[in-house]
């Protein structure tokens, strides 16, 4: 099988590979149809690191994927304890806990301690033609969701725990910094939860212009003024109940802290390339700021399935770009430029 390994930072190269071995009891063997590109994919591509996680040799990327079940285990139940058949068409979550820690016996398997993660090293992911996967973290699909969108449900898992932290209540006020694939989610999530006020911000054109066809109240370019000024000048001073830092995670998260009212909350969802967090103290401290990072999801893919199904969330208006697997490389080189139009890219595996 063919398969896209990363060999170090900026450096995919396809090779030919043994298909995976039949799958153990709790398994299933998928034949990988589409994969997306995540930020934190751009991270380990372009740094050969992500956190306090470096990548010592060769692995596969790809944590947002679909594919179609080609052998089953024994007992291969899906994430709603359901039988999986061969030929369905699933979409996976990534991160395989271990069901039996604390964190996991409360609910909590997005911070396992002994968790595993499909796409992050050491654990290869999906740009390949087959992979090995847990049963219980596949979720069956309906046909009105194509394989190209497919791999976005994990994104929009994503803004939808961000969401749940977030607290966002009817009528109150929400600023979404980064209109990323995440960001344009969350946008479109608060106007869903009722927020009467969505300001998003981000240095794309394009994607600002997703934004408000996605409900936000505004939407300004951060090279045209200063996100902070403008939060403050539209809410009289008071600042936003939310906001949600989903870009770099670097002075975004001191403007994030600035828009926010006293009392209000800061919900962290970037990645930080540099492994640290940049806040003024006093800032956070005066307003009583509750500060809260976001991790992954956590029991939210029924949830991301009905709402993509229902069409209240439109994730093929997302997806700006398409690649084969032989054209990895240039996927990776095109998403980490930020191409003009990109917002998220999906490779197409197999057929």
């Amino acid at each position: 099988m063919q398969v896209a390994r990363l060999h170090g930072p900026k450096d995919i190269r396809i090779a030919g590979e043994p298909a995976p071995p039949p799958p153990t009891p709790g398994e299933v063997t998928l034949g990988i149809k589409t994969v997306g590109i995540c930020g934190s994919d751009l991270h380990m591509y372009e740094t050969g690191r992500i956190g306090y996680t470096v990548a010592r040799k060769p692995f596969v990327l790809g944590h947002e994927f679909m594919g179609v079940v080609a052998a089953v285990g024994e007992d291969a139940l899906d994430g709603r304890h359901q039988p999986l058949r061969i030929g369905q068409r699933v979409a996976v979550e990534p991160a395989v806990p271990c069901w039996r820690c604390e964190l996991c016996e409360n609910g909590h398997p997005n911070l396992c301690p002994n968790h595993f993660f499909y796409g992050l090293f050491p654990e290869d992911g999906a740009l390949r033609e087959r992979m090995n996967v847990s049963a219980r973290n596949c979720f069956p699909l309906p046909d009105s969701l194509s394989d190209e969108v497919a791999p976005l449900l994990e994104t929009l898992g994503v803004a939808i725990h961000a969401i749940d932290l977030s607290k966002v209540r009817v009528a109150s006020s929400v600023a979404v910094i980064g209109a990323g694939p995440v960001g344009l989610l969350l946008t479109r999530l608060a106007v869903l939860a009722g927020a009467a006020q969505v300001f998003t911000f981000d240095k794309f054109d394009w994607r600002l212009r997703v934004a408000e066809a996605w409900g936000a109240s505004y939407a300004y370019n951060v090279d045209d003024c200063d996100p902070t000024d403008v939060v403050m000048d539209l809410t009289g001073g008071r600042g936003v109940d939310v906001a949600i830092e989903a870009a770099w995670s670097d002075h975004s998260v001191q403007q994030a802290a600035e828009m926010a009212r006293y009392g209000g909350r800061l919900v962290i969802v970037g990645i930080a390339p540099d492994d640290r967090l940049q806040l003024q103290h006093s800032v956070a401290r005066r307003k009583g700021l509750t500060i809260i990072m976001s991790r992954r999801m956590k029991h939210t893919y029924p949830r991301a399935i009905q709402l993509a199904a229902s069409g209240r969330v439109q994730l093929e208006e997302l997806v700006s770009h398409r690649f084969d697997l032989a054209q990895t490389a240039e996927a990776y080189a095109s998403n980490a430029a930020y191409e003009r139009g990109v917002n998220k890219v999906i490779l197409r595996v197999g057929s």
